[in-house]
């Protein structure tokens, strides 16, 4: 694990769990839009990565099948740090094609060398950033994202009315 100390100060958010993809489950392309490259996202070199606050449940559900397609499996989405910075990574390039299985374009940076940190909590924005530590209480899981528990067989009672004769 790198230490606090060591991990870049700029950041890029993104949502989970394509975060925890890039640092954990080898995503090699961050995509994003033309815009989104046109307006700052042309930076190379060492970044943090931002795990966002923000995930929905189809958002989750989506990029979960979509790793399985590709033999990764995603963690639970409460087990997912949220609101804070969970690696670093190297943005070697920004393509408009790839061979990556992770492409969807139009844009992609190209991700390489990621690594984990203990999660720090910090707060997002939109492309790259300069992160700051934040004190704040940690993300509260959604009540989609805790684990369902598991139902109790019913117990069959006897007839009260029966039980008398």
């Amino acid at each position: 694990m790198i230490p606090v100390s060591l991990i870049p100060r700029v950041a890029l958010s993104v949502r989970q769990p394509w975060a925890w993809a890039i640092i954990f489950a080898g995503k090699d392309i961050e995509n994003r839009s033309w815009q989104a490259v046109n307006h700052g996202l042309k930076k190379r070199g060492r970044i943090a990565i931002h795990a966002a606050e923000g995930m929905t449940q189809d958002e989750y559900e989506d990029a979960a099948a979509f790793m399985a397609d590709l033999g990764v499996r995603c963690p639970p989405p409460a087990e997912l740090d949220r609101g804070g910075i969970i690696g670093q990574v190297f943005v070697a390039d920004v393509v408009t094609k790839s061979e990556s299985p992770w492409f969807m374009g139009p844009r992609g940076l190209v991700l390489k060398d990621a690594e984990p940190c203990d999660f720090v909590r910090a707060k997002g924005a939109l492309g790259y950033f300069n992160w700051h530590e934040h004190a704040g209480p940690p993300v509260t899981p959604a009540r989609w994202m805790l684990p369902k528990l598991p139902e109790h067989p019913r117990l069959d009672l006897p007839d009260p009315q029966g039980a008398l004769l």
